[in-house]
């Protein structure tokens, strides 16, 4: 029952959080998926959601596709305690949620883009690339030597791990905690300090962000006008999506994106397990462009609105693991450290961006490409009201998943001769 219930509360939370933008003028100040993310984090942090011990935590590390029958079987040995039960579960539920709902979401995102305009992004989002790489691997290659007296354990092993997961994602991370030898303890802590600090990150980015940036750097190429954005932000785009004239068209949008994600999963079987995910999310955003160019499908109505929707899901998702809880016997050297890696590299590609004159939301997409992954490329579009830097964002996302692992295993290895 309170699994259905948290099933209920993720995806129909966002019909009262677009219902409040649209009737209340600084809610949709807020945005949308701000709105989301302090939702998710306010429940995942009242102690309402079960959160996973110790030792099922550690067990996930060691064996991740462990099934809720062995789970309930290691709970009758002792080895762990009946509410174990539920709070796998939950786990499990939430990250079917986050996995569903962002690989529906890219393609049904991607259905409008006209391909035309991605020509005139190209050595920009390049350049930004560069930046971004460079400001990320100095900063936390700098965060070492101002955090190795702090008494941080296998301080460079937790660098090549930063490495991994601040130019690829979380798949980097789990990667280079087996690569690198990183015991459970140590793992756990990094992951839980990354979504806390990356919670604050995102918030930034979508709150004032754009603004403060717009101070420093150029505005993006294409005027508002000739784009034509929409305000993403759920105050007047969601509305009448449930029209016949609109509601029939978009499910056969729907089944289009649910045949692609079928696509992006089979693919996947053929590789292995480390490279899953790149695989899917590069197969789910190649057809998704490719079926963009078919102009009875890009034409749909509400595509992209549908798409932000699932993505204002995902957002409370991934908010409320976000568990402050979590936080007993957790080394301030360590949140430093990763705060510094985080707002280090963002600081320093913005100066870049300054001097090499890169727009304000190439740069934000770039940064949140390398330092939350592809899945959040399309939140930041969305926020800063600009899907045309979401493919080079997405793009971007796709070659640090691929390059992550190297980067954050070489790093470490170098960084332990010192």
């Amino acid at each position: 029952m309170i699994l259905i219930l948290l099933l209920l509360f993720y995806i129909f939370t966002p019909l009262l959080i677009l219902h409040l933008c649209h009737k209340f003028p600084f809610v949709n100040k807020l945005g949308a998926v701000m709105v989301a993310y302090g939702i998710g984090l306010l429940v995942g942090n009242i102690g309402v959601i079960p959160s996973l011990s110790e030792s099922l935590n550690s067990l996930l590390l060691v064996n991740p596709k462990i099934s809720a029958d062995e789970v309930d079987g290691l709970i009758t040995s002792g080895s762990l305690v009946e509410s174990d039960l539920l709070a796998f579960k939950i786990y499990k539920l939430r990250d079917l949620l986050m996995t569903v709902t962002i690989l529906l979401a890219i393609p049904l995102l991607l259905f409008s883009a006209n391909i035309k305009e991605w020509a005139k992004l190209a050595g920009k989002t390049l350049m930004s690339f560069v930046l971004g790489m460079i400001a990320v691997l100095s900063v936390i290659v700098a965060g070492y030597f101002i955090f190795k007296g702090a008494g941080i354990k296998d301080l460079w092993k937790i660098s090549g791990m930063l490495v991994g997961v601040y130019t690829g994602g979380t798949p980097n991370l789990a990667s280079l905690k087996l690569m690198l030898d990183i015991d459970a303890n140590t793992y756990i802590l990094t992951h839980t300090y990354d979504l806390i600090v990356g919670v604050v990150y995102l918030a930034f980015l979508m709150s004032i962000g754009q603004k403060i940036f717009h101070r420093f750097l150029p505005k993006f190429p294409i005027p508002v006008d000739e784009v034509n954005v929409k305000d993403l932000n759920g105050k007047d785009p969601f509305w009448g999506i449930f029209q016949r004239e609109t509601f029939f068209p978009l499910l056969k949008a729907y089944l289009v994106a649910m045949a692609i994600f079928i696509a992006g999963v089979g693919l996947s079987m053929l590789v292995p397990e480390k490279m899953v995910m790149v695989v899917v999310i590069l197969t789910i955003t190649t057809l998704a462009i490719l079926a963009s160019l078919i102009p009875a499908l890009n034409r749909i109505d509400k595509t992209f609105e549908s798409g932000m929707y699932l993505i204002l899901v995902f957002s409370i998702v991934v908010s409320s693991m976000a568990d402050v809880r979590n936080f007993a016997g957790l080394t301030p050297g360590l949140f430093g450290y990763i705060s510094l890696a985080v707002f280090g590299s963002l600081f320093l590609h913005v100066l870049l961006s300054k001097l090499f004159k890169v727009d304000a939301d190439t740069t934000m997409i770039t940064s949140v490409a390398f330092i939350c992954s592809p899945p959040f490329v399309p939140v930041i579009a969305g926020a800063i009201g600009n899907r045309h830097v979401m493919v080079s964002g997405i793009t971007i996302g796709i070659i640090g998943y691929a390059v992550g692992n190297y980067l954050g295993f070489l790093i470490a290895e170098l960084l332990r001769i010192f």
